[in-house]
């Protein structure tokens, strides 16, 4: 069974950073491309970063670039984001992907997801 499991959500100053966590079971972790998905309440889930399980690879959303890490560490079977200079619109709903398959281009979409995490909510006040 695979579970997705995310951590470190809270409220957080504009400006401020916040770092998230996934734990990751039920697949071969070195093995499969994970990401971020956020969800800000009456929108539509959209892409935040993803790490391929190739190379370390990477891919940001253009409203993160520069102000987002994506990371993992296989000895913890853990996938991180970490936010800095966060903003009011950076609030929502973060979710912990696993994807079935990647975006060449960078523009992944909820039909490369193959599994979500419950999500973590990350609030950013102004």
């Amino acid at each position: 069974q695979v579970d997705l499991a995310e951590s470190g959500g809270g409220e957080v100053q504009a400006g401020g950073s916040v770092r998230l966590s996934c734990t990751v079971s039920g697949v071969p972790f070195r093995s499969v491309g994970l990401g971020w998905f956020r969800q800000a309440p009456g929108h539509e889930r959209e892409f935040v970063a993803a790490i391929a399980h190739y190379g370390g690879e990477l891919w940001y959303h253009d409203s993160v670039k520069g102000r987002a890490t994506i990371s993992k560490d296989n000895t913890k079977n853990t996938l991180y984001l970490e936010m800095n200079g966060l903003k009011p619109e950076d609030t929502g709903l973060y979710f912990c992907v696993k994807f079935s398959t990647y975006s060449a281009s960078g523009d992944f979409t909820t039909r490369n997801v193959r599994f979500w995490g419950q999500g973590t909510q990350v609030t950013v006040s102004s």
